[in-house]
């Protein structure tokens, strides 16, 4: 890993952002060594990688320590999902004080110079508000087609100067982005918070990235290119079994309580939701499974409300920097 940049007011020239890779795993052992493997070869390497252990029971903890000993590694006492874990790392590398967050999947392959063109992008994406909150990756399959899970969603309405500020750095404006390869900036983290750990998986990265989002600037980057080695190729709408639990609570917390959308968005990503749903149904071979996940989906979501992400994170050992904002 490259040394750290030098700290504003000292030393001649610009600072130099620091950069803290966060990855998740969950009995991946190989694809997590393949993950950090492609983390280390990279053109521009990020300064610090924190690696959060969601209680994984296939080695995973001590392959990272045998093989990758300078990762900043979190074994969690249990699993808290992905987004829990995120929540984790993320507090991680804001203690530490990194600039940037470079959020991945343990399943995510970045090919070499997949951190230096988010970099970039960031950069020469600068506007008058100063550079976007979010560069997001092109995340592709293994046979290299665009991967339909991560493709992040276009901002509907973007004026026509944030159009020409995109593409005068090849990018295109989004209003969210996923998990697999963002580049986040972290004072915005701070401002808005953390990922809502108690989601546990499924949509946080939506309410997370249209939280730091709103009224503010992303962009997605297709120079950036990422390997999400999914085992099978399909977007949201394929066949969940009970897991759609997570998507049904979890879209109820987001549309009645998460400040990311504004109404009238709301209205609109609801259609679409609903749309996504009756297509998942349809192709489904088992139906009454997906019924009673909804069904528990929908009792779960409106009886609760997301426990806070503190002291959620708390139950785990992890401690939430002071300066983020619940």
């Amino acid at each position: 890993m490259s040394a750290p940049g030098t700290p504003p007011g000292e030393g001649a020239g610009p600072a130099v952002a620091t950069v803290a890779a966060v990855v998740v795993t969950f009995n991946r052992r190989e694809l997590l060594a393949e993950a950090l493997a492609a983390l280390l070869a990279q053109t521009r390497s990020p300064d610090r990688i924190v690696v959060v252990d969601n209680a994984s029971a296939d080695g995973t903890a001590a392959m990272v320590r045998e093989r990758f000993p300078d990762a900043d590694l979190m074994e969690l006492p249990r699993n808290v999902g992905g987004a829990g874990g995120f929540a984790a790392g993320t507090a991680r590398a804001l203690q530490e004080g990194a600039d940037l967050l470079w959020l991945l999947d343990d399943d995510t392959v970045p090919e070499p110079g997949a951190l230096a063109a988010l970099l970039d992008a960031r950069t020469l994406g600068a506007g008058a508000d100063g550079p976007p909150v979010l560069v997001a990756s092109r995340v592709v399959w293994t046979d290299g087609r665009d991967h339909p899970m991560n493709t992040p969603r276009a901002k509907p309405r973007a004026p026509a100067a944030e159009w020409e500020t995109a593409r005068a750095a090849g990018c295109v404006p989004v209003r969210s982005a996923s998990f697999v390869s963002v580049l986040v900036d972290a004072a915005a983290v701070r401002e808005r918070g953390l990922p809502v750990a108690d989601y546990f998986l499924w949509n946080d990265d939506f309410e997370f990235t249209t939280r730091l989002l709103r009224g503010r600037r992303g962009l997605y980057c297709p120079d950036s290119v990422a390997v999400h080695k999914t085992r099978v190729f399909g977007g949201t709408e394929t066949d969940p079994g009970d897991r759609f639990f997570y998507e049904v609570r979890n879209k109820i917390w987001l549309f009645t309580g998460s400040p990311g959308l504004a109404p009238p968005e709301r209205v609109l990503y609801a259609g679409a939701t609903l749309r996504r749903w009756f297509r998942t149904f349809a192709a489904s071979s088992d139906r009454a499974v997906l019924r009673g996940a909804m069904l528990r989906g929908v009792r779960a979501g409106v009886r609760a409300r997301p426990r806070p992400t503190e002291a959620l994170l708390r139950e785990v050992g992890v401690d939430v920097p002071p300066r983020v904002r619940a």
